[in-house]
């Protein structure tokens, strides 16, 4: 939360106290970000959610299939990526993810 104040993103939920954390992919890691209850999206930090992201089919595919849904959206991970990490964002926290460098 301090860094995205630093850069002058403000990442609070006017209605709670909002944690903003962010996660590294790595060469055998890869996060996914989803909200199974509701389609929380930080709007402040990205905009506004596609449609997509709102449904509640890919909320609940991407819970259960995570590799499926990736790869429908051209993300195909590569065999050394051995885990698939998929983070629950809330009203009370928020996840960004930090990509691998090329």
């Amino acid at each position: 939360d301090a860094a995205a104040r630093e850069l002058g993103i403000d990442a609070a939920n006017p209605n709670a106290p909002t944690v903003l954390v962010v996660v590294e992919n790595t060469p055998v890691l890869h996060n996914l970000i989803v909200c199974t209850l509701c389609s929380c999206y930080p709007a402040k930090l990205l905009g506004l959610s596609p449609e997509w992201y709102r449904s509640r089919q890919y909320r609940c595919r991407a819970v259960r299939e995570p590799r499926r849904v990736l790869a429908e959206f051209g993300t195909l991970l590569p065999p050394e990526v051995s885990e698939l990490r998929v983070h629950d964002s809330t009203a009370d926290c928020r996840y960004m993810v930090l990509p691998e460098r090329p």
